[in-house]
Parts: structure tokens; C-alpha cells; sequence
């Protein structure tokens, strides 16, 4: 495991700025490292709170009550991950990566306005599952869904101008996103285990992640040439990161930057939101930005297929 060359702080995507403002703040993170942090406070403290204290106290459960909502079989979506179930690093085919460090509990789209699934939806629409010991988390965290569901929104708006396209043209992509989200816990980890992570080296497969970390460090993001280099955690921003369909939605002129989480000797938590397109939208290169000229370096996907090939391998 290659030692990062360096602790660094995003940039910031400030939602209340003028428009064109954020629109170059956007344009200039994307490019450079495909990542960047909003402001906290554009969720409400209360529902990000409590969906947070939530996750909390689910993972101080026994073990076996957690395991009571376990994945029910090979390649569900929802439900919770024990310590070293998953291998993020097998989404791009990489068979040697040890399993992760960590323990997760994911829902999924049912959090979301309800509506009735196409039949080929089905499985992004399984049932999420919840802990009866928990009996607030699933008010807790339908409230933070909806609301990081409007945030990405916002920030859909944001990239459309970004990229010079009208504010609204994303729209039609995720007028039913199959977004799914996930606490995580990861262990204190007193030595080295082999070449393990607490969550191995991987690309995000949607449109993009908003991250709520603590203060403890962890995350690394490999920048353009190649090193791994630490991002400094501060618990009063999101970290937001673009996922694959954004790079091939902008022909890698945004970037899907690969990153993972290093062990450490302190627990940490993170509470991830994965936005998702339709599950029936196609991804294919933007009209604004392929050169005259120039092939699309990604041949068009669609977006939920892509999702579940790249999810079950993890598992």
C-alpha cells in the first residue's frame, strides 16, 4: 500500500454563492479531482442528526441482532454488511484485493416517493430492511434521504450550467433515480492486516456521492498523476464525489476518481449518499463536450444494468 504524498483540503461548492460562481467552483473541482465539499448546513442539523445518531446506535447492536437484517441472499441490495462481507475493489475486476475493513447497513429507493417499479426495476427496488432495536431509523432516515435527494438536485443544476447545458437538462435522466444510501462503520485497527482496507480501492458507480464523515482520518483520493493523497476530514461539510456516469456522461473531461479508505487506530463512521440516474437511462456522451473530431471514450451504458453488475461483484 503506497503512503499518500499528502494531507489536502477541497474546494467548496457554496450553494448560497451566485449562481455563476458555483457554476466555476463546480467546473474547476470536477476537472482537477472529480471531488469537492459543500456546506453542511444545507440539510437541516435536525434530520442529519438524528438519521446520524441512528446509524450510531444500530452499530453498537450485538452482532448477532445486526445480522438479523443481513444481507437475505448472495447479490441483495439493502440491509446490513458484517466486517469483511464486501470487496470494493472487485467493482473493477481486481481479484486479488483483500475484503474490507468495515461493517455497513444500506437502504434503498423505497425512501423515496413512492411509486410502483417498471418489472426490470425490481431489484433496485428491493425492500429496504430495518432494525426493530432502532424503531426511529426508518422516519430518521426517509427524512435524510429526501432531503439529500433535493440537495443533489441543486447540484444537478449546478453541473447542467457548468458543462453549458440549460439547468433543467438533467432532469429527464433522474425524474426516478434508483439512489441507494449507507451508514458505515469502520473499526479501530491496532496493526496491519495484509494488504486490507478499511475499503479498497474503487470508483463510484452513479452520478455522484454526498459523504458525512467524523473527524477522523481515513479517506484518500488518487489525483491525476497517480498519487494517493489524504483528504483532511472536517465534519461541517459534505464531501460530494462523481461517480462513473458522470465521466462518461462528460467523456472524462470530469473525473471518477478512484479513492479508498486506509486503516487507522481510531473508529471512524461515514454516512453515504449514492445518487443514481434512472434506472432505464441511457449514458452516453454530452453534446457539450465532444469535440469536433472527437470519439466518445465510453461506449453508452445503461444506468441501472451498469449498477448492478458493478454491485454484485462486490459482494
Amino acid at each position: 500500500m503506497t503512503a499518500p504524498a499528502g494531507s489536502m483540503r477541497l474546494g467548496v461548492v457554496d450553494l448560497d454563492a451566485p449562481i455563476g460562481t458555483q457554476a466555476a467552483a463546480m467546473d474547476r473541482a470536477c476537472c482537477d479531482l472529480g471531488f469537492f465539499r459543500v456546506p453542511i448546513d444545507v440539510v437541516d442539523a435536525e434530520v442529519r442528526d438524528e438519521a446520524w445518531s441512528a446509524a450510531i446506535r444500530f452499530f453498537d447492536l450485538p452482532d448477532e441482532v445486526k445480522r438479523a437484517i443481513a444481507f437475505p441472499e448472495p447479490g441483495y441490495p439493502y440491509g446490513y454488511s458484517g466486517f469483511r462481507a464486501e470487496t470494493l475493489a472487485r467493482s473493477l475486476d481486481d481479484g486479488e484485493a483483500e475484503p474490507d475493513l468495515k461493517e455497513s447497513l444500506a437502504v434503498g429507493p423505497d425512501c423515496g416517493a413512492p411509486r410502483k417499479p417498471l418489472p426490470a426495476e425490481e431489484w433496485i427496488y428491493s425492500p429496504s430492511l430495518w432494525p426493530e432495536q432502532v424503531p426511529e431509523m426508518r422516519a430518521a432516515w426517509t427524512a435524510y434521504y429526501q432531503a439529500l435527494s433535493a440537495v443533489a438536485e441543486r447540484l444537478l443544476q449546478v453541473m447542467a450550467l457548468a458543462l453549458n447545458l440549460p439547468a433543467t437538462y438533467f432532469e429527464r435522466f433522474v425524474d426516478r433515480p434508483i439512489t441507494s444510501m449507507r451508514a458505515i462503520r469502520y473499526p479501530a485497527t491496532s496493526a496491519p492486516t495484509g494488504q486490507a482496507l478499511r475499503a479498497s480501492a474503487h470508483t463510484d458507480y452513479g452520478t455522484f456521492t454526498i459523504l458525512r464523515t467524523d473527524d477522523v482520518p481515513g479517506l484518500e483520493v488518487q489525483d491525476a498523476g497517480g498519487q494517493w493523497r489524504s483528504i483532511t476530514p472536517d465534519p461541517d461539510f459534505f464531501v460530494v464525489n462523481l461517480g462513473d456516469t458522470i465521466a462518461q456522461w462528460t467523456n472524462d473531461r470530469w473525473r471518477s476518481t478512484l479513492h479508498r479508505v486506509v486503516p487507522g487506530t481510531l473508529e471512524r463512521h461515514s454516512f453515504a449518499f449514492f445518487h443514481m440516474a434512472n434506472w432505464d437511462a441511457r449514458i452516453e456522451c454530452l453534446p457539450t463536450c465532444l469535440e469536433p473530431c472527437e470519439e466518445p471514450r465510453h461506449s453508452p451504458v445503461t444506468a441501472g444494468p451498469w449498477l448492478m453488475r458493478k454491485f454484485q461483484a462486490t459482494v
